[in-house]
């Protein structure tokens, strides 16, 4: 009997023994893994509404946050320690300034949309404004800082060409981001503003386009690139939402907020680089936030 007794409390031990090891692998395989992108204010329509719940969907087990501003600012929160693992910019300026200082990791980064530029008013304004130059008609124009916020940058270059930014500006209210801006109108604080074509129709229902940028009026097309940061610890996952950013399911959504893959966007350019082969280029302000 006792022999029967001890035998069974050696076999209980060994298999606890043989459970605690299982147990620990299968609470290490339910660990979540966050990742967190900083993404141009911009974009915050498209990756909260549709983009980041389908590819947690797809990945199991990862979580993606958003941490959304000008580009910028966000530029200036990773060089000061923000563990992002993602920066994905509204210009090309901030994503070449974090690569030559070392914080984004070799060879991730992708040229992935292009955005328009325009010019918009509230649904039931009655002001008169039929092309870009018409904003010198506004009493008020809301516009981002151009010292940070990419869309303030590139209406500050259309409108320097067009010899209007001195009278536009001395009006403006400027907005720490593009969300800001697009806000200041559709609540009728501004009579007029400045955003991306995909913030305004984001709020279609609150603004109206009345006009883009005239061609000529931008040295470069409006360029969002996307990287990983080399602070990562996450670089296995931060390559899947990368690939899955860069993916034609994801360009279709992109698409449906009013962006263009910079693949159709590249092939347009080049078309556009064959007609005018033999024109000189217009020197205009370089984009810088």
């Amino acid at each position: 009997m006792k022999k029967r007794q001890i035998a069974a409390v050696l076999a209980g031990i060994m298999a606890m023994s043989l459970a605690v090891p299982a147990m620990a692998a299968d609470e290490t395989e339910g660990e979540e893994v966050k990742l967190l992108i900083a993404a141009a204010a911009s974009l915050e329509y498209s990756m909260e509404e549709k983009l980041i719940p389908l590819f947690e969907e797809q990945n199991p087990g990862v979580k993606v946050e958003g941490s959304y501003d000008s580009s910028g600012k966000l530029q200036t929160q990773i060089e000061e320690g923000m563990e992002a693992d993602l920066f994905f910019s509204a210009a090309t300026k901030q994503m070449d300034a974090l690569t030559e200082e070392g914080y984004m990791k070799e060879d991730s980064e992708a040229d992935l949309l292009e955005n328009k530029i325009v010019a918009i008013v509230p649904k039931d304004s009655k002001l008169e404004l039929n092309s870009f130059e018409d904003l010198a008609n506004a009493e008020t124009v809301a516009l981002g800082d151009p010292d940070s916020v990419p869309a303030g940058q590139y209406a500050k270059e259309a409108l320097t060409s067009l010899n209007l930014w001195d009278e536009v500006s001395a009006k403006a209210s400027f907005g720490t981001n593009v969300t800001e801006v697009l806000n200041w109108v559709a609540e009728g604080s501004a009579e007029a503003g400045v955003v991306y074509a995909t913030d305004a129709a984001a709020r279609a229902e609150d603004v109206e386009v009345k006009a883009e940028t005239p061609e000529g009026s931008l040295a470069k097309p409006v360029i969002y690139p996307v990287g990983i940061l080399e602070r990562t610890e996450h670089s296995a996952e931060a390559e899947a939402f990368l690939k899955f950013l860069q993916s034609d399911e994801a360009g279709e959504i992109f698409k449906e907020y009013g962006f263009t893959p910079y693949k159709a966007a590249e092939e347009n350019e080049t078309e556009s680089e064959t007609d005018t082969e033999e024109t000189p280029e217009t020197a205009t302000e370089e984009v810088t936030e």
